[in-house]
């Protein structure tokens, strides 16, 4: 299946370096991730995500978040239904990360 992560997970094991190379996306909106992401964070909607599954490879870790880590773990289901076998959802989402203090990316739409 997936594992949760809190944010203080994720920081320790995949944003300090220690997790290796892993992909980083973000399940949102493409507006709600232009308002603000986490640092790395690649944009796949979930609304797009099974149509664009063969864009994350099953070599490499895959870390899911989206708002509040409900979206995510649709997206890390569908996954482990696919065959990819190292899965992580960000359970406390985005929100969670801003909730920690954190600072996130934007994308300027001008």
């Amino acid at each position: 299946m997936f594992t949760d992560l809190s944010t203080e997970e994720f920081r320790q094991q995949f944003a300090s370096g220690a997790g290796g190379e892993y992909q980083f996306i973000d399940v949102r909106e493409e507006d709600e991730h232009a308002e603000g992401h986490i640092p790395g964070a690649m944009n796949i909607p979930l609304s797009e995500f099974m149509a664009r599954a063969d864009e994350i490879s099953e070599d490499a870790p895959v870390l899911l978040v989206c708002n509040t880590g409900v979206r995510s773990s649709q997206a890390a289901l569908f996954l482990a239904s696919m065959g990819y076998e190292e899965i992580y959802n960000l359970e406390d989402g985005t929100k969670g990360w801003l909730q920690q203090g954190y600072k996130v990316d934007t994308i300027d739409a001008s």
